[in-house]
């Protein structure tokens, strides 16, 4: 995908020059064509031009969506600035463009991973202020993506070599976020405020769910509480006023229902009339038919179907709901959603079952046509098991003899090679086609890859590094392997921007500019393939 229309480096140029002519001597020394290469290398000057520029792109998507399944979107949590730079890089190499793929800010990370107090459960005890600075920092280090790929395509063009078409061309990092704002983080006014933050540090879509903010829970465990809907209600009013404040006029809002696995309420609304909103959540309240012989003082009653009820209260004064009230208390709520602001729905599931889905998304779109979901293909989901799970009663019902499989224990490693397996796999690997075509999933991502994937390199590297192999488990299992996939950050120093704060102090001081990219800086190691054989030689490594 070409990016929407953006400056370019010779209407910088005459900027700059019409700039030296007003200003004269003064600025003698300032090169219009390294000022307007700077300035074409750093397009997005501001979080809200990041913010402007990718709700367009989402926005643009979503259309694509509704006219064609087939262009559903994905994304991968990042934690760090540092990873989602390496991954947008990553997307680039493997895939030519970033059309289609986003990023995704996880609160469970933030809680996990970036809070000041320490690890942390995600219940959104984080400060709300690290939503927003992971957001600034992503962008960051997109920029210096953007930055770093164009200097090394000024330098070429500087060595005689024609890429002017790759420079007038080039496509940014930057692409959109979906931001997850927990359950607002307060009240309304709350929600707002830090919603203007995630905005201004670039975000063009924001994820609110409607459990209550100081009992919230990660959507994946026990002892969620919701919200009525006029709650939840003002705080998507919340967020919306806060992108039209900024300008962002095609903000993206992510309603996110925890009414599946969600028992319980704080709150009871007050009804005004027979059948509204308020009314239609009060009737999924569990109750027990009273006399008033029956009700004790100080007890909450409610009256309905001309019958006086109790509804059944705990200790702790929280409500409870139906048992079974759950799938109708979801439909509800993305209605309610749609219909009141937000532009794309999230619903949290027990596992990752395309017909289940579909069956909620499809009773939805009956009411609002075009719904559409961000889905969570969670960490928290065992895949593996679940859709082994699933094949077995297929299998089971497509009548085969099943007796080769302990229905109990279809994790067994000795399954892995079964048609049982090749089929739940083969189920795994279209899951997303499948819930993008089935069940009107728009989105498709992943919350916590790069916990886990940290998780597991630490564990496979500190395993051999410690062992036996010792430096041969770096080299061989990183290194290595960095430099025959052509992993950018091999050059760790050119990564961090060494080589455009070379180009840079050239610019600044001329030759007298102390540079850290001379014979003697050990990266030139990686410059070319005829350097890597001969240091893969050298140090012994056979390919």
């Amino acid at each position: 995908m070409k990016n929407l229309p953006q400056s370019n480096y010779a209407s910088a140029l005459e900027t700059v020059k019409d700039l030296k002519a007003k200003f004269g001597n003064n600025w003698a020394a300032i090169n219009p064509e390294n000022a307007a290469r700077m300035a074409t290398q750093n397009r997005f000057k501001t979080g809200l031009d990041i913010a402007k520029y990718t709700a367009a792109i989402m926005r643009k998507d979503m259309a694509d969506y509704d006219a064609d399944s087939l262009n559903y979107t994905q994304s991968l949590g990042c934690w760090h600035g540092f990873v989602a730079q390496q991954k947008m890089i990553a997307v680039k190499k493997h895939h030519k463009t970033t059309s289609k793929r986003y990023l995704y800010l996880s609160g469970w990370m933030v809680a996990a991973l970036r809070s000041e107090f320490g690890p942390l459960p995600d219940q959104s005890m984080h400060e709300k202020t690290a939503v927003p600075a992971l957001i600034a920092e992503i962008y960051d280090f997109l920029r210096q993506a953007d930055a770093i790929e164009l200097n090394d395509l000024f330098r070429r063009q500087a060595n005689g070599e024609d890429v002017q078409n790759e420079i007038d061309n080039f496509e940014t990092h930057i692409v959109p976020i979906i931001a997850d704002i927990d359950a607002g983080f307060g009240n309304e006014e709350a929600t707002y405020l830090l919603a203007k933050k995630m905005i201004q540090a670039g975000a063009c879509a924001i994820q609110i769910e409607n459990q209550v903010s100081d009992a919230k829970q990660c959507g994946h465990q026990d002892g969620k509480v919701t919200v009525p809907h006029e709650d939840f209600i003002a705080k998507l009013n919340a967020v919306r006023y806060a992108f039209l404040e900024l300008g962002v006029d095609d903000g993206v809002i992510v309603a996110r229902t925890d009414s599946e696995g969600a028992g319980l309420t704080q709150k009871l609304p007050v009804s005004k009339e027979p059948g509204d909103l308020a009314s239609k959540y009060l009737a999924f309240v569990d109750a027990e038919e009273v006399t008033m012989d029956d009700v004790k003082e100080d007890e909450v009653l409610l009256k309905r179907d001309g019958k006086l009820v109790r509804p059944i209260r705990l200790p702790n004064g929280l409500y409870k709901f139906k048992n079974g009230s759950n799938i109708d208390r979801v439909v509800l709520d993305c209605i309610t959603s749609l219909q009141n602001g937000a532009d794309l729905l999230w619903i949290e599931t027990p596992t990752p079952n395309v017909k289940q889905i579909a069956n909620m998304v499809n009773r939805v779109r009956e009411v609002v046509p075009n719904a559409k979901l961000v889905y969570n293909n969670s960490p928290s989901f065992n895949w593996t098991l679940n859709f082994r799970k699933q094949v077995f009663e297929e299998m089971l019902a497509e009548g085969e003899n099943m007796t080769a499989y302990d229905r109990n224990n279809l994790m067994n490693a000795e399954y892995d090679g079964t048609e049982l397996c090749h089929r739940a796999d083969e189920k795994i690997k279209t899951f997303q086609i499948d819930g993008a075509r089935e069940a009107g999933i728009f989105h498709h991502l992943i919350t916590l890859p790069t916990y886990h994937t940290t998780a597991l390199h630490m564990n496979d590297l500190t395993e051999g590094y410690f062992g036996k192999d010792g430096m041969l488990a770096y080299v061989r299992d990183v290194q290595r392997q960095e430099i025959r996939k052509g992993v950018s950050c091999v050059k760790h120093q050119r990564m961090a921007g060494s080589d455009l704060g070379d180009d840079h102090k050239t610019f600044f001081a001329g030759d007298k500019a102390l540079k850290a990219g001379g014979a003697k800086n050990t990266s030139n190691q990686f410059d070319t393939k005829g350097n890597e054989v001969k240091t893969n030689k050298k140090l012994g490594i056979v390919a």
